[in-house]
């Protein structure tokens, strides 16, 4: 994903960084929004919001997913 800041920089991230992104359509990917008065990025559909500091110092998603419990055998 490459991102245009405001002062000229584009910086590019992996959409590995990002499991939602990454098994988004482009189609989906391209419907982001603007958040924060230029602080984040948003995608209502994806449930995504990545802040524009946390892709400067490279921070991924951090949404944590506990396992899903195994059922023992009846």
């Amino acid at each position: 994903m490459w991102v245009e800041l405001a002062d000229g920089r584009t910086i590019g991230v992996p959409l590995a960084y990002f499991p939602r992104l990454l098994a988004a359509t482009e189609e989906e990917r391209a419907r982001v929004v603007i958040s924060g008065g230029g602080t984040g990025l948003h995608w209502d559909e994806l449930d995504e919001d990545i802040s524009v500091l946390g892709l400067l110092l490279g921070i991924g998603d951090r949404t944590r997913t506990e396992p899903t419990p195994q059922r023992a055998a009846s």
